[in-house]
């Protein structure tokens, strides 16, 4: 650490290059980010990016450390070392950092959240959903009627149902946005189970699949506003 005298002005240490493996680390982020790399993918061997970038393995395990932290990639021992779905990963995680869950008065601002994000978000899936994600949007639905009594299996198939919504927009950034917000609302959702939430959800998302299977957007908007007014209800009741 450098010690600054006191009543001396302040100084600075010359910029040196990013080490090594800090390159390392941004160019294989880019491939990441360029699509060139894609969650599943498997890294070549640590003697091969050895190779490939002129480096010492140990340079590349740095980097491959560097990456793991920031949940880019996964190691399996005896396997390699995969992308993984890092994207979705720091976005949930600064999300639930910033908003700090659990303190007063976040869940509501999640809520408006939802509000302005999800009912045009049912609008563009009854638009654009394929037959495959209408069929994925109408298991999520059945989920949840088999899980009316088990609040676990109900909550993770209501967010399966909101995220199935957001995959159908065919907007790739619309589920990460949609992963992080409905996960942070995972005990806000086990509390409006318990005060019937469950019957009174149902009710709203066989509606809004119904306007997604007639193609019609105006309707899907309408069915999912009436649904987010509903889980406000529900949160504020005691």
């Amino acid at each position: 650490m450098m010690i600054i005298p006191e009543d001396s002005p302040p100084t600075y240490a010359p910029l040196h290059p990013a080490r090594l493996y800090e390159q390392v680390v941004a160019q294989i982020e880019k491939q990441i980010l360029s699509g060139k790399l894609c969650c599943g993918d498997r890294l070549p061997t640590e003697r091969e990016l050895a190779q490939q970038f002129r480096v010492s393995r140990t340079v590349i395990r740095e980097a491959v450390k560097a990456l793991r932290e920031k949940g880019l990639v996964q190691s399996h021992p005896g396997r390699g070392t995969f992308i993984t779905d890092g994207t979705r990963h720091a976005a949930r995680q600064s999300l639930g950092l910033m908003l700090g869950v659990g303190a007063s008065g976040d869940a509501s601002a999640l809520m408006q959240v939802r509000e302005i994000l999800e009912p045009e978000i049912a609008a563009l899936a009854a638009r654009y959903a394929t037959p495959e994600q209408i069929k994925t949007i109408r298991q999520t639905v059945a989920a949840m009627d088999r899980a009316l009594r088990d609040v676990d299996a109900f909550v993770e198939s209501d967010l399966q149902f909101h995220l199935a919504l957001a995959h159908a927009t065919q907007n790739p950034l619309i589920p990460i946005l949609i992963d992080s917000i409905v996960d942070l609302l995972r005990e806000q959702r086990k509390r409006t189970f318990r005060r019937g939430g469950a019957a009174h959800g149902q009710y709203h998302h066989k509606r809004i699949l119904a306007a997604v299977e007639r193609r019609d957007p105006e309707a899907a908007r309408a069915a999912m506003r009436a649904h987010l007014r509903q889980v406000r209800r529900d949160s504020a009741a005691r």
